[in-house]
């Protein structure tokens, strides 16, 4: 492959490791969100796609770590196809050459990310119908207790577990639990 041999991670959390996500796979440049799939901000992912160029390959963990849904995911993927951009998604073992049509692959494609798409909504119906049964039983309150932390002391917190703090050290010096840290610099 010519070009340049670009990765793109993305976790959740800021408390998540993205290492698993492309280890033992030899790239030129990493870039990497901690966000969640469904936020449309994710200013790493728009750095990447400016970044890449013709003849280079961009690798992803996998279809989810990408694209929010399929409609997204077939809109990247049919983008960066169309700027000579090759992409790999090594957990379902499928790659997407420039210049090259599959269609094999691109049915591929778009089943799994139907399924991951139907699996999102998925989530957020049994969520939905948890939030409405507490509701019923006055178990769920929207405003919730009060906050433990400022948001100010939220973002030092984050910012420390960024820089490898260990989250037992930070939760004893907040006075707070550790479920509280990640509750809160998810």
């Amino acid at each position: 492959m010519s070009g340049k041999q670009i990765g793109y991670v993305r976790v959740s959390t800021v408390i998540q490791n993205t290492e698993r996500q492309l280890h033992g796979i030899e790239l030129d440049k990493v870039f990497e969100d901690r966000c969640s799939g469904k936020d449309t901000d994710r200013p790493q992912l728009k750095a990447c796609l400016e970044y890449l160029r013709d003849g280079d390959t961009l690798h992803c963990h996998s279809t989810d770590r990408l694209a929010r849904n399929l409609q997204d995911l077939l809109n990247i993927v049919q983008v960066l196809l169309s700027r000579g951009v090759s992409i790999v998604f090594h957990k379902e073992n499928m790659k997407f050459i420039a210049g090259k049509k599959d269609p094999f692959q691109e049915l591929q494609l778009s089943i799994l990310g139907a399924v991951a798409s139907f699996e999102r909504e998925m989530i957020l119906e049994r969520q939905k119908e948890g939030i409405a049964l507490a509701r019923k039983r006055n178990a769920y309150a929207k405003c919730g207790r009060k906050k433990a932390l400022s948001n100010e002391q939220i973002k030092e917190i984050c910012q420390k577990i960024q820089k490898g703090e260990k989250i037992t050290a930070l939760a004893k010096e907040y006075g707070i639990s550790r479920q509280t840290i990640y509750a809160y610099c998810r």
